[in-house]
């Protein structure tokens, strides 16, 4: 292993060390991490409304807020 590999393995070691010290402290003032989930019923009522047939794919993103990729995943689940 030479200097060189071995100086970048320390940095990087540090690197992860600060990050969990950061995710910690957050965590500790009740910050939580990560993408928001999507609420319950805005994809029930979504799906209802595909369902229903009377509205496209693209009028029930725009009345619900839900992406039509988050709808017709929910939908091929549901079918499953």
């Amino acid at each position: 292993m030479t200097v060189f590999q071995a100086f970048s393995q320390f940095e990087r070691d540090l690197i992860v060390e600060r990050t969990k010290e950061g995710l910690q402290s957050a965590r500790a003032r009740g910050r939580i991490g990560g993408r928001p989930r999507v609420n319950k019923r805005d994809i029930e009522r979504a799906v209802k409304l595909y369902e229903s047939k009377a509205y496209s794919g693209k009028e029930i993103t725009e009345m619900t807020g839900i992406s039509k990729a988050t709808l017709y995943r929910y939908i091929k689940s549901k079918k499953k």
